[in-house]
Formats: structure tokens, C-alpha cells, sequence
């Protein structure tokens, strides 16, 4: 829900069913989702590369710079394809985005979206939060269609989108080469309407 200022709040809805204690960096289970700015960037694109070192999350496999990241930025517009940086009380833990799924029309209701969070906010069921964000603000920008592609040995996205009413639309086996070890994609999706 909207406080007028692009931001959101959203809260665990059972905080006492949730086993991991949160740690230090980690103050707060509410989470507050805000529109991205160009000055979000450098932090969004940090965060980014901390998930390129394990090879399981991403097929960049060196770290990116914020130029390189600039014209996915601008593909995003809080009016159709948002890009949210989340907070826990101060402290930045990840960003989520809405992407095109393809730049043909026939997709335009369809749309990707990304989590990523820092090492630090992960296992604190923060990405539940923000997927069930997603999931509920989707269709204010007219989506129809949630996609995920995630790579075979990511468990734990793979148990997120599993556990949070995507289902398992496509494998591409070997796709990826990911610094001498191949990868699969699985594709998980879900209907809005």
C-alpha cells in the first residue's frame, strides 16, 4: 500500500513462525519498498554482485560496473516497469524489479521479475515478503503474467517460487556454462487473474 511517497510497507505476516534469528545488519522484519532512483544504482548493482562469485544465481561471471547496468535501469519506470530497492528499518537488503519479458507485443502482460538480496538479509524470509509484494502489485502495472528463470542448483529461489505459487513451466538443461561447470534453467511462472 502506498504512503503517497513511492514507497511501500509490507510486514511477515506470522513473525513468530519465522526460525532464523535476524542478524545484526538485519534490524527489522518490516520491509519497506521503495521506487529506485539513479542514485540507488551503485547499491543495487553491489548487490548484484555479491551473487556472481557462487555462480548459482546469475550467468555474469565477473562483477558488473554501474555503467554497465545503466540502460537496464532506464528500461525500468515506476509507471510500467517498476524497480524497487528494499529496506529493513535503515539498512538497504535488496532491490526487486518487474522487467519486459520481451520486446514483442504480444508479451507486453507478461513480465520477469528479479529479487536479489544482500548475504546478509538472506534466510530471514525476507524474499517471501518481497515476492508476495510483487505478486500484489503486479497487476497495478497490468501484468497477467509473473516469470522466473532460475538456475537448477538454486535451491533456495527455486524452494521461494515453489513455495509462493509459481509453478515449474520449463527446464533448458546445460544452458549455461557457469566457469567450468554447466547449469540448468528452470523456468517458473504464474497466472495473476
Amino acid at each position: 500500500m502506498s504512503n503517497g511517497d513511492n514507497s511501500f510497507r509490507s510486514k511477515l505476516t506470522n513473525p513468530s513462525n519465522n526460525p532464523h534469528n535476524v542478524g545484526k545488519d538485519v534490524i527489522d522484519l518490516t520491509l519497506q519498498f521503495q521506487i529506485a532512483t539513479l542514485a540507488d544504482l551503485p547499491d543495487i548493482v553491489a548487490i548484484y554482485n555479491e551473487s556472481i562469485p557462487n555462480h548459482h544465481i546469475t550467468a555474469d561471471l565477473a562483477p558488473v560496473t554501474v555503467s554497465d547496468r545503466q540502460s537496464w535501469f532506464d528500461a525500468h519506470s515506476p509507471a510500467k516497469y517498476p524497480l524497487w530497492v528494499i529496506y529493513s528499518g535503515p539498512q538497504l537488503v535488496g532491490w526487486l524489479s518487474l522487467s519486459p519479458y520481451s520486446d514483442r507485443a504480444g508479451y507486453r502482460q507478461t513480465s520477469e521479475i528479479s529479487l536479489y538480496l544482500t548475504l546478509t538479509a538472506q534466510g530471514h524470509h525476507f524474499g517471501r515478503q518481497s515476492l508476495q509484494f510483487a505478486l500484489e502489485q503486479a497487476p497495478q502495472f497490468g501484468f497477467t503474467v509473473l516469470i522466473s528463470r532460475v538456475f537448477g542448483s538454486n535451491h533456495a529461489s527455486r524452494h521461494l517460487f515453489e513455495t509462493g505459487g509459481f509453478d515449474h513451466w520449463g527446464h533448458l538443461p546445460r544452458i549455461a556454462n557457469q566457469a567450468g561447470a554447466w547449469e540448468d534453467l528452470e523456468v517458473y511462472g504464474i497466472q495473476l487473474h
